[in-house]
């Protein structure tokens, strides 16, 4: 039963909002406000473009509660979701705009940095949402530049179990590319195929 209470509060949450509980609206912001932020900023680059990023998603959730369906996945990959595809969309915009006013760089270019920045924000998400143990593990190995028999030691577990939360951290993370491509023009009701994978 412990492992579906998140599942529950996604529930109510949207069924909350669905009924204008400005309250709500409070708490999802509370959970999820750094989430929008980080994944926005790390695809744009800027604070005040990612600040009006988080601004346009909950705005979007209050505007259009049912457009999230809890049996297609959990909320926070949902929510990750509108924020990739509005950061996306938001670069996008802004540098053909730049390339329409005569700046460097061509189309492929400007498609070359909206993959980039979308992998990247991917890959945070990916790390931020694996199990802590998978986590862990990934961040002794590549920040502490432990080898996996050290990183056994430092986590207390045999290096079998330290080789195993590597392995399926580097497969997670790997999933970054998969859906690094242009985003979907308009905000999808189901969780994007990648960041629910991470989950």
């Amino acid at each position: 039963m412990a492992k579906d209470a998140p599942r529950r509060w996604d529930r109510r949450m949207q069924q909350r909002l669905a009924h204008g509980e400005a309250a709500a609206l409070g708490e999802l912001y509370d959970r999820f406000a750094s989430l929008v932020h980080g994944l926005a900023h790390r695809v744009l680059g800027d604070e005040d473009a990612a600040d009006r990023i988080t601004r346009e998603v909950f705005a979007h959730i209050w505007e259009n509660p049912d457009a999230y369906d809890p049996k297609q996945g959990p909320l926070r990959s949902w929510v990750a979701t509108l924020t990739h595809q509005q950061a996306v969309r938001r670069l996008r915009q802004t540098e053909s705009a730049a390339l329409a006013r005569g700046g460097e760089g061509t189309m492929e270019d400007l498609e070359r940095k909206v993959r980039r920045a979308s992998a990247a924000a991917r890959a945070d998400y990916i790390v931020t949402a694996m199990p802590a143990p998978l986590r862990a593990a990934l961040e002794l190995a590549y920040f502490q530049r432990r080898d996996y028999r050290q990183t056994a030691a430092d986590l207390g577990v045999t290096e079998d179990e330290a080789r195993r939360r590597l392995r399926l951290g580097l497969q997670l993370l790997s999933t970054a590319n998969d859906a690094a491509g242009p985003a979907e023009p308009h905000p999808s009701p189901g969780p994007h195929p990648g960041y629910g994978r991470a989950l």
